[in-house]
Formats: structure tokens, sequence, C-alpha cells
């Protein structure tokens, strides 16, 4: 009986060579299923627009693109098309990128760690603020008669710009600058002594710059020079023509109304933060990167995930405080530039505040 015991238990484990054959056969046509049903899961979903060496693009894709380009529906039919040979290079661009291994660049997958992380602490913005009420029709008109500067009393200042590399502004050029009289002497002046320059014709108005510059150069004679450095770039600028350029609350009104909005689209979601802040434990193992307790932590346009409340501050003075062109500042104060309110052509020109002036 024994014997006849382990006889069965061989026979039991060692199946004959057909049965193995069939067992590895079956193990196969499983593994390949497998395959299958993984490449299912991984299939994008949406209806396929295209097919990139097997890869689909597909019309969620197509429908992303265009609502993040902005397309109006008479521009849809074209810009689609457009729109689809870009996601069909940029697929051939990951798919050789791929290949290389760029995909395992540490600098690569840095970059895709932060844009996750941006786009996730993004939505949850965006959800704690969604639903911030609009702001009544008295609020709009106090911040409207409160600001008579960017509104009733706005002025428009003309103004005749020679734009230099900043490396040029030195010494001797500011000595002539402040003994010419014009715009033009100085354009002279820099023939003769061959340095390169621009000229521009720009336009901007109280609501476009800071509040001091505005009313620096509101008091300044016409055809005072005056002097604004800004990047790689030096700009000797003479005002020719201050003129009214009221706007009325009814021009004013979306804007203003969308600028509270923003702002306290803002104000929550800074709140939302001190809220975490309060809630987490926080440790600074490099104790000299601490913030100062005196400030507390705000959110810097740029610098955290806030298209939803991006700009809360920003305006036409978003520069007042000296910050860089573009990021909002705790105390700007007006929208942007109302309908009908004429552009400038340089607007970088003036954002970096009073500190050039002569």
């Amino acid at each position: 009986m024994k014997t006849h015991h382990l006889a069965a238990m061989k026979t039991t484990s060692a199946p004959s060579t057909p049965k193995r054959v069939l067992c590895a056969a079956l193990i196969l046509v499983a593994a390949s299923l497998s395959a299958c049903g993984d490449k299912a899961k991984e299939k994008k979903p949406g209806q396929a627009l295209a097919s990139v060496n097997g890869e689909e693009v597909t019309v969620l894709q197509l429908n992303e693109e265009l609502q993040r380009a902005g397309v109006t529906a008479a521009q849809q039919d074209t810009a689609s098309k457009q729109l689809l040979q870009v996601l069909i290079d940029r697929q051939l661009l990951q798919e050789a990128a791929a290949k290389e291994n760029l995909d395992r660049d540490p600098k690569v997958m840095q970059a895709i760690d932060r844009a996750k992380s941006l786009i996730i602490a993004q939505a949850y913005l965006q959800k704690r603020v969604g639903n911030t009420n609009k702001p009544s029709a008295k609020e709009v008109e106090d911040y409207f008669n409160a600001h008579p500067e960017f509104f009733s009393n706005r002025k428009q200042f003309s103004m005749s710009e020679i734009v230099i590399g900043a490396n040029d502004l030195t010494p001797e050029v500011r000595t002539a600058a402040d003994s010419a009289k014009s715009l033009e002497e100085v354009a002279v002046w820099m023939d003769a002594h061959k340095i390169k320059y621009g000229r521009t014709q720009i336009t901007r108005s109280t609501a476009d710059v800071p509040p001091q510059l505005s009313s620096k150069l509101l008091g300044m004679p016409k055809g005072q020079l005056f002097v604004v450095k800004e990047g790689q770039r030096a700009m000797f600028i003479s005002v020719t023509e201050v003129k009214d350029a009221p706007v009325t609350l009814a021009v004013a009104g979306p804007q203003i109304e969308q600028f509270l909005v923003n702002k306290k689209n803002k104000e929550v979601a800074n709140a939302e933060l001190q809220r975490l802040r309060a809630d987490a434990k926080i440790e600074y193992i490099n104790k000299s990167m601490m913030p100062d307790p005196k400030s507390a932590p705000t959110l810097p346009a740029g610098a955290a995930p806030t298209s939803a409340v991006a700009g809360a501050d920003a305006g036409p003075v978003a520069d007042q405080n000296g910050g860089a062109p573009g990021v909002a500042t705790p105390n700007a104060a007006a929208p942007a530039a109302a309908p009908g309110a004429e552009a400038s052509t340089d607007k970088a020109a003036l954002d970096r505040g009073v500190a050039g002036l002569k």
C-alpha cells in the first residue's frame, strides 16, 4: 500500500510529456489574455481620432487642448485639425524621448512630480474657492467711488521713449541726459557717440502705473526727462501730453466685479492655507530656512498652483511694491484696465516704479 501511494504521488506530480505541452499552452494563452486585459485597461478613454504607432489620440485630449487654447465655436473646425497635428507631434516626441530613456532622467522626473503636485494642489484650491459669491452692485460702486484715480479722474500720459541696453547706461550717458533739454538732444548725443538705441511712443494712464509713479508724472512739467532701468535695458522717457481719460461705472463695473471676486478667492485660499498649516506638524530640519514669524505665508502668483486665485490683487498697479512684473502684491488696488482704455505699447517700460526716476 505504501509503494502504491508513492507511485500515485509521482504520477500526479510529474505529468506525461503531452500533458506538459498542454499545460504550457494553457499558460501561454492565459498570459496572452492577461496582456490583452492590461492593454484594454491602459487604453485611453474617448473616441480615437488618430493612432500614432499604435497609441491613440482621442477626442478628450483634443477637447482639452481646445479649451486651453480658448478656441471660439467659429474657429473650432480649423483649430481642431491644427491641434490634432500638435497632439500627434507631441506623441511622436514623447515616444522618441522614451526610446532614449529621457523619461527616466532625474530632472525630467522631478519636473513631472512638480507638475503633478501643482495640478492636484490647484484642484483642491479650486474646489475650496469655487463657490465665492459675486459682489453686490453697491460693493462695485463703492470700489469705483473709492478709487477716482483709476476711473472718474483717470489721466492719460502720452510719452516718448529711447531704449538702450542697461550696460550702456554709464555715468557719461546719465550726465549727457541730465544736461539735455529734450529727448531729441539725447538721441543726437547717442548718434554722435555711436550708442545703439530704439525709439517708441507709449501711452499709459493713472490706472496702469504705480500710484507713486503716477503722482510724480502728474507733477512733472511737459518734456521732463526721467530714466527707468528695467532688466537688461534702460529707458529715457519724456511725458509729451497729459489729458483726462475718465471711465464710467457702466464700463468699469464688470472689471471691478471680477477683481473683487478674485480678491475674495485669494482671501479664502489664504485662509485655507492658514488652517492647513495650523493643523499640520511642520518641522524645519535646516533652521536657517525658517520663515519670519511676523510674516504670515500667502499665495504669491506663480509660486503656488493658484490659477483660480492667482492675481487676485494683480492689476495695473501690481508692481507698486517693487515686485517683479506680473507678480501679485498684497496692496495692489486696481482691477485690469477698463474696456476701451488705450493699452500701453510697452507695458514693461514703467513697471519698475519710482526707483529709476531722476
